[in-house]
C-alpha cells in the first residue's frame, strides 16, 4: 500500500493509534465492524471523500494508484482525481457522476470498515436505499457554498425511514469558503433544524455529528485541519472508529434465522448455524422453534468453532439445543419469552426497484425473509411517500421506479417478521419477480395497527 506524499494536496498520515478491537469490540469482532454509507448531491464530493479517506488512511495499492492517475492524465485533469478510486463503472467515469453502489472494505489498527458510495441523483433512488439499507451511519455531504439543498433533505429523510441510528453532516469544500467559521454553523444549524422535524415526525432518535472537511485537500478527513482551529471535535476517520455501534442493535429479542442445519454422518452432533439477528444467545436460555413452535433450550453457542458464554448481532453462529427437533433452513429459533406473532397479511413500506413493470395490487411475488421465502400477493397500494418531506400522498394506483410508498400484502404461508422501528433484520424483506428471480422491491415492515 501505499505512504508517499499525495499529489492532490495533503499527505497521507497512519491511522489514529488506538486499541485492536476499538468501538467496544468482543473478542470475535461483534462491534469493530461498521457498516456506513455516503450520501449527497451530484458534486458535493462524495467520492472524491472516500477516494481522500482511503488514500490518507493507506489503504489503496500501487496498481490502484497508477491507474487512476493514467485516468486523470488522459481526461486532461490538473492532479489525481481521487474519485475515480470508487466510481468505477465506465459511465461514472464519462460522466463525472456515481451511478451505481461503490463497495469498499478497508481497516486500520482500531477498526474494519465497509463502506458504500451511493449515487446523489433522484433516478438512482433505489441504489440509494439498498446502499444505506445495512448501514449502521450515514455520512451526508453538503457543498459549503451552497448548503442544504433538496437532495440533503431528501436523503436524511431517507436515512431516518431506513432507521439509521448515526448521522454524520459533512460540510464540503470548506477551503473555497475560506474556512469560515460561520458558514459551517449556519449549515449545521439547518440540518439540525430538519433532523429535528423527522425526530418528532417519527418519533426514532438520531445521533447527529457535524465536521467542517475539504475532501480534495485532505482537511479533517484523517488528520486534523490546521486551517479550522475553531473546530474542536475529531476528524472524520478518528469519528468512524470511535463511533459506538454496539448497542444499535435489538438485544432483547432473541432471534437466529437458521441458514444451514450441520449434521455430519456417523454423528449424533446437530447445529443450526446462522447470523444472529436480535437479542443475546445463551446457553440455557429457553428458545422456540418456528414455525412449528418446538420449544427447547439452548445447550451451546459456538462462534468459529469455539464455545461462547454468549452471542449477539451481528455474530455468525452454531447453536446446539438439548432436543433433537426437525429443524431446517428458514425456521427461526427465537428466545421463547419474546417470540414473534405469525403474520399471514402486514403492512409495509416498500421501494420498488424494477424497471419492468409497476407494483401494483393483484400482483403475485415471491417474497423472502430472512432465510424463509414465500409467495405474496399485493392486497394494496396505501399511498406513495413524498421523499422530501416523508409525507404520504394517498389515491396512488401504483408504485413505479424509485417510488417509496406503503403497501398491504398477503402470504401464501405466515412469516415472522418483527416491526421494522423494532429489529431492522427481522423487519425487513424483498421481493421477488417469480419469472425472472430479479430482486424487484426491499421492504420494511410496519407495526401491526393498535
Amino acid at each position: 500500500m501505499r505512504a508517499t506524499s499525495s499529489p492532490v494536496g495533503g499527505g497521507p498520515s497512519g491511522a489514529a493509534a488506538g486499541p485492536a478491537n476499538g468501538g467496544g469490540a468482543d473478542r470475535y469482532g461483534a462491534s469493530d465492524l461498521l457498516r456506513f454509507s455516503t450520501a449527497g448531491s451530484v458534486d458535493d464530493g462524495k467520492s472524491t471523500l472516500i477516494g481522500r479517506l482511503l488514500y490518507d488512511a493507506k489503504q489503496t495499492f500501487d496498481d490502484q494508484w497508477e491507474a487512476i492517475e493514467r485516468t486523470s492524465k488522459a481526461r486532461g485533469d490538473a492532479g489525481v482525481d481521487l474519485a475515480l478510486l470508487t466510481d468505477g463503472l465506465r459511465a461514472e467515469r464519462e460522466q463525472g457522476i456515481t451511478i451505481d453502489v461503490a463497495y469498499r472494505y478497508f481497516q486500520t489498527p482500531r477498526r474494519k470498515f465497509i463502506l458504500a458510495d451511493t449515487p446523489g441523483h433522484v433516478q438512482y433512488t433505489r441504489n440509494m436505499v439498498t446502499g444505506a439499507s445495512t448501514a449502521d451511519l450515514a455520512l451526508i455531504l453538503v457543498d459549503a457554498r451552497h448548503g442544504l439543498v433538496e437532495q440533503t433533505r431528501r436523503h436524511a429523510s431517507l436515512a431516518t425511514l431506513l432507521g439509521i441510528p448515526h448521522l454524520v453532516l459533512c460540510v464540503n469544500k470548506m477551503d473555497l469558503v475560506g474556512y469560515e467559521q460561520a458558514v459551517f454553523e449556519r449549515i449545521r444549524d439547518d440540518f439540525a433544524d430538519f433532523t429535528a422535524k423527522l425526530r418528532a415526525t417519527h418519533g426514532r432518535e438520531i445521533d447527529l455529528s457535524a465536521i467542517p472537511i475539504s475532501a480534495l485537500v485532505g482537511d479533517n478527513v484523517v488528520e486534523r485541519s490546521e486551517a479550522m482551529p475553531w473546530y474542536d471535535g475529531p476528524a472524520l476517520l478518528d469519528y468512524l472508529e470511535s463511533v459506538e455501534v454496539a448497542w444499535d442493535h435489538n438485544l432483547e429479542d432473541g432471534r437466529l434465522p437458521v441458514q444451514y442445519v450441520i449434521r455430519p454422518l456417523g454423528s449424533d452432533y446437530r447445529g443450526y448455524a446462522g447470523v444472529v439477528a436480535g437479542g443475546i444467545l445463551r446457553p440455557g436460555d429457553p428458545v422456540t422453534v418456528l414455525p412449528s413452535g418446538l420449544e427447547s433450550t439452548i445447550r451451546g453457542v459456538q462462534v468459529g468453532g469455539d464455545e461462547v458464554e454468549s452471542a449477539r448481532p451481528p455474530l455468525s453462529v452454531t447453536v446446539t439445543l438439548s432436543d433433537a427437533l426437525d429443524i431446517s433452513r428458514g425456521d427461526l429459533i427465537c428466545h421463547s419469552a419474546s417470540r414473534p406473532a405469525a403474520r399471514g397479511e402486514f403492512d409495509a413500506m416498500i421501494c420498488w426497484m424494477s424497471e419492468a413493470g409497476r407494483l401494483e395490487p393483484g400482483r403475485r411475488l415471491g417474497i423472502k425473509h430472512t432465510t424463509r421465502t414465500a409467495r405474496a400477493v399485493v392486497d394494496a397500494v396505501v399511498h406513495r411517500l413524498d421523499v422530501n418531506s416523508l409525507q404520504p400522498e394517498p389515491g396512488v394506483e401504483a408504485l413505479a421506479l424509485n417510488d417509496i410508498g406503503r403497501v398491504r400484502l398477503r402470504c401464501t404461508t405466515p412469516l415472522f417478521p418483527d416491526p421494522y422501528a423494532r429489529n431492522r433484520v427481522t423487519g425487513s424483506f424483498i421481493l421477488i419477480d417469480e419469472a425472472t428471480s430479479n430482486t424487484v422491491a426491499a421492504g420494511m415492515v410496519l407495526a401491526e395497527p393498535s
